[in-house]
């Protein structure tokens, strides 16, 4: 092994604080010293597209994908070794020349209910304000309250929250395991439901991205944790079907109990009034064999609700 093990990383203090958590692991894994694993695996921050946009929904300037160009371009590049996403934000395509290396241990999965005066979702009064950017959320708290008034709401977890305080929204929404990685968990009123407001694929779970030829990397066994690859591969199979992006309202959640993975996947009409859903087993299979199930039930979800892409022109903010 080679030091040092140059990590690329976001500048939030969100992707910092996960980059950090796989930087002393990577360490640990490869016996360095808690005293030199800074010095031997060092965070190199990036800043890319999708952080200097913030007042526009990704789905009007490219998508997700702006989160993780311009690390992608310094690790096939060679100024970075590895790069550090949340899965969430990682395309389905992988661009020629890098892999997803290990996908550590999958946090909550779950989404946040933040509120300064109400203690429910279900507790919002008519016609409440929702703070959200994200297309599925909007797309999921319309299908159970149509009547709420969903604005935007980008920027990271620190003004998002501020935001939340301050009034101007009656309430937003956040993934759980952003503010558990954070460390700032105590502003949740309500850890949403997985059937109501199921999960985008991939959320709550970190992908460590390398050179193809690094794949085999002294440490990426002891980082991926292999029941959450599996139920990755499931629902990134599902996204792969459902053509899954910031211009789709989609979701897809996969979980594994007594050896029998259960996959839940989902796409809605942007304004919540129309919902498919399809739901499949698989008894101890194997990574391929969950991305084909994913693929499948995504393939039946499209079929059955055709295009819902969001023309960006049509939305406010």
């Amino acid at each position: 092994m080679t030091f040092p093990l140059r990590i690329g990383t976001r500048r939030s203090k969100l992707a910092l604080a996960q980059s950090g958590m796989i930087q002393r692991a990577i360490g640990r894994a490869l016996n360095v010293p808690e005293a030199e694993i800074e010095t031997a695996v060092p965070l190199v921050e990036i800043v890319t597209t999708g952080d200097r946009i913030q007042d526009r929904r990704l789905l009007e300037v490219g998508g997700k994908a702006l989160f993780t160009k311009e690390i992608e371009e310094a690790l096939l590049a060679g100024r970075i070794d590895i790069a550090i996403h949340s899965m969430k934000d990682v395309p389905a395509e992988q661009p020629e020349g890098l892999c997803i290396a290990a996908i550590p241990e999958r946090e909550d999965a779950r989404d946040a209910f933040i509120s300064r005066d109400f203690d429910s979702f279900d507790a919002l009064p008519f016609g409440a304000r929702l703070g959200t950017a994200s297309l599925r959320r909007q797309a999921q708290a319309l299908a159970l309250r149509p009547d709420l008034k969903v604005e935007m709401l980008r920027g990271n977890i620190d003004t998002r929250l501020r935001r939340a305080a301050d009034g101007d929204f009656d309430a937003i929404l956040l993934a759980v395991s952003g503010m558990t990685r954070l460390g700032v968990t105590d502003p949740i009123r309500e850890k949403l439901s997985l059937d109501a407001f199921l999960p985008a694929p991939g959320q709550g779970a970190l992908a460590i991205q390398t050179r193809a030829a690094d794949i085999d990397a002294d440490w990426v066994a002891a980082l991926n944790h292999p029941e959450t690859a599996l139920c990755i591969a499931a629902e990134r199979g599902a996204m792969t079907a459902l053509e899954g992006s910031c211009r789709t309202a989609v979701g897809a959640y996969a979980r594994i109990e007594q050896d029998t993975l259960h996959l839940t996947t989902e796409m809605l009409s942007p304004d919540g009034s129309a919902r498919w859903r399809r739901v499949g087993d698989l008894f101890q299979p194997t990574e391929a064999d969950a991305r084909a199930l994913g693929q499948r039930l995504g393939g039946e979800v499209h079929a059955s609700a055709g295009d819902q892409e969001v023309d960006p022109a049509t939305l406010d903010g």
